[in-house]
């Protein structure tokens, strides 16, 4: 109902509030600026090298030559704009689910999930850990993403504690109704699998749900663009209740699950839909990846990621040799000068490597002493690239 959460919202009358705007490291102040806190995260996120390069990350469907297929950073603007109208009209705070929204999906990698599926196979083998994109986009904004202060030293993002809670307590594949924040102030690297805590703000809670808002419809939109469901237009009709002649539109799918959230949840009920929408997401859900993420032409680019993937990795891996890999690493260049200069100047960021560019306030996270570090760094390095600087890096080592 309208306003109904205006009580719960994350503000200075919030008992939560002072855990929410908590930041490990306290970010540098301007006399002249008027933005809040979450506002002021906003901006830090989409100044961020990791948010533009969304533009270039698969969402669903690998089509690089078709600029009408959502990409990464399609999705979040989505989210951003259903997770606002969603809280607006509950009294929740917009600039924080703003700030989480366009956060969310930071930790993604080149080629949507297909490609992180890669990563945490290679991270299971080497590393005996799991990886996921919600974990990485908490390491992304924590420790990756730097930022240049007013003396042109490079800074970590330091965020607040509310949205970095959004982006590791997001997942929005998981089937759920409902939702409702967590009372605990977590210590958010205790995180070791998607899901296992609920967020800390009604909010977050708010993103979580819009995630899968978003996601649901546009796939859909997508698909039929790109004529995989011609086959199966009919049942999408049936299941929709749309008439034969109608055409599919994501924007009434949205429209309609957005109404449904806002005139069914209660601070008591938590975040959630109606048992009949509920009921038809989690249809249009088994839909979805019955016909289009487990259709074969989807499926048949997995091997070309996984070739990509692996051949970065494997070589980056076989240059390890201790404190003399910086080296090792510089060797290459005659051979493969993209991947050689930009893996080396990278990882000069993050290690105690001597003397260290005195611009750099960041953390020092790698200690290349330990291969296991070093083995995260190549894993994480390969996370933010994009799609076609995946490509163009593997068709560089394979090429003459």
């Amino acid at each position: 109902m309208k306003n109904s959460f205006i009580n719960e919202c994350a503000d200075e009358n919030n008992k939560k509030w002072n855990n929410m705007i908590s930041r490990i490291t306290p970010l540098y102040n301007r006399n002249n600026d008027i933005r809040s806190p979450f506002h002021r995260d906003y901006t830090r996120i989409i100044h961020s090298t990791a948010y533009r390069r969304l533009k270039h990350k698969t969402q669903v469907f690998f089509s690089p030559s078709n600029d009408h297929i959502c990409t990464r950073i399609e999705h979040v603007n989505h989210v951003e704009s259903i997770s606002y109208t969603i809280a607006k009209y509950l009294g929740l705070n917009t600039e924080l689910t703003k700030a989480i929204s366009a956060s969310h999906d930071l930790g993604h990698t080149p080629f949507g999930h297909r490609g992180e599926k890669v990563l945490s196979e290679i991270s299971k083998n080497d590393l005996g850990i799991r990886f996921w994109h919600e974990k990485n986009g908490l390491n992304m904004v924590d420790n990756i993403e730097l930022l240049e202060d007013f003396n042109r030293d490079k800074q970590n993002l330091d965020l607040t504690y509310a949205v970095r809670d959004g982006i590791i307590s997001h997942c929005g594949e998981i089937d759920e109704n409902s939702i409702k924040p967590r009372d605990e102030f977590i210590n958010l690297n205790e995180y070791t699998h998607p899901n296992e805590y609920l967020p800390y703000t009604w909010e977050a809670c708010v993103v979580k749900v819009s995630d899968k808002i978003s996601y649901i419809g546009r796939d859909i939109e997508d698909a039929i663009t790109l004529g995989i469901l011609d086959d199966h237009l009919d049942e999408l009709h049936k299941l929709l209740n749309f008439s034969p002649n109608q055409k599919i539109n994501n924007s009434i799918i949205i429209n309609n699950l957005v109404y449904d959230v806002c005139e069914n949840s209660t601070p008591e009920k938590g975040i959630c839909f109606s048992n009949q929408a509920l009921e038809l997401l989690d249809k249009i859900k088994d839909f979805n990846y019955k016909h289009i993420y487990l259709n074969k032409k989807v499926e048949s680019s997995d091997m070309y990621f996984q070739i990509i993937i692996n051949e970065i990795y494997n070589l980056l891996k076989s240059l390890y040799n201790g404190e003399n890999t910086l080296s090792e690493i510089q060797k290459i260049k005659k051979y493969y000068p993209n991947l050689s200069t930009t893996f080396y100047n990278w990882l000069l960021l993050y290690c105690n490597v001597p003397n260290r560019d005195s611009s750099l306030k960041n953390n020092i996270i790698y200690d290349l002493s330990k291969k296991e570090d070093y083995y995260m760094a190549i894993i994480t390095y390969i996370s933010g690239m994009t799609d076609n600087f995946a490509i163009d890096i593997y068709n560089e080592i394979i090429g003459f």
